[in-house]
């Protein structure tokens, strides 16, 4: 949502290279394989960047150095590969284009929101633990990804601590502009762009940050429509967004703790539940 926010103040544009906001002189993005992606292929994991790394082998590095700078597998538009390490470098393009952190652009973007990347002190014993981890122990309180541990809590994949209502007021802000609502942040062009196909994958197409429903087997169940929005996080979170019944659900969970085992049919489940009682 700070990347589209980013394009509604013509901070960024969507389909113009990112190079000139790249915040280091890196050979690759001025005139090497780089210098094509744009901010749309970040935002649809088109950009042709690694989906990961792993962590071990950057316990000595700086992480968001590696994401910019890691050889790409495939061109810039030519497929959908999800991408940890294109969402790490556009937090990174992001507080370079505003000159702020990323903590502060998310304050300055939802200032009514209760979620931060860093919980305080005091929150952490409110935080369910996510996973028994024989590098860290117990992970609780702070944040489960591993890569975003290493960048001290702070990163633009991952992170993001809050509640049930802090992930429904960011998906309310194209729901509700998609269903005439007034809201602050996007217009309703750029709204029903964020939620149309920039790039097609049999699997699960993709919006603009968004994931969009492309068969009854993605998460949000077989009753949501297909023109159905929405987002999974790997340790078991998941918001999906129905425009056409202009309904959304947001899903809380630890599927990881005792193993980390594919919760789609957990998730599925539950969408199903929510359409079925709205029908009775």
């Amino acid at each position: 949502m700070v990347a589209l926010r980013a394009v509604e103040d013509e901070t960024l544009a969507l389909d113009e290279p990112l190079a000139r906001v790249i915040p280091w002189a890196i050979p690759e993005w001025v005139a090497g394989a780089h210098a094509a992606i744009t901010l749309r292929m970040l935002l649809a994991h088109t950009s042709g960047m690694d989906s990961g790394a792993d962590y071990r082998t950057l316990l000595d590095e700086r992480v968001d150095a590696v994401a910019l700078t890691r050889p790409l597998v495939a061109q810039p538009g030519e497929r959908v590969i999800y991408s940890d390490l294109g969402f790490i470098a556009l937090g990174a393009i992001l507080a370079r284009a505003y000159g702020a952190s990323l903590p502060s652009l998310v304050a300055r973007t939802f200032p009514t929101s209760s979620a931060r990347f860093v919980p305080q002190e005091r929150e952490r014993e409110w935080i369910p633990a996510t996973e028994e981890d024989a590098w860290r122990g117990r992970v609780q309180g702070f944040v489960h990804d591993e890569k975003a541990f290493l960048m001290n809590g702070v990163a633009g994949h991952a992170g993001l601590f809050g509640t049930a209502s802090d992930v429904a007021a960011l998906a309310e802000e194209t729901l509700g502009t998609l269903a005439g609502r007034e809201r602050s942040l996007l217009s309703r062009d750029l709204a029903r762009e964020a939620v149309s196909e920039s790039a097609y994958d049999p699997v699960l197409r993709r919006g603009l940050g968004w994931a969009l429903k492309t068969s009854d087997d993605n998460s949000c169940g077989a009753r949501f429509s297909h023109s159905s929005f929405g987002h999974t996080g790997f340790t078991g979170t998941c918001v999906w967004a129905d425009p056409e019944r202009d309904v959304q659900a947001v899903l809380l969970t630890n599927t990881v703790y005792f193993g980390r085992t594919d919760s789609r049919p957990l998730r599925a489940a539950f969408y199903d539940a929510v359409i079925e009682s709205l029908e009775r």
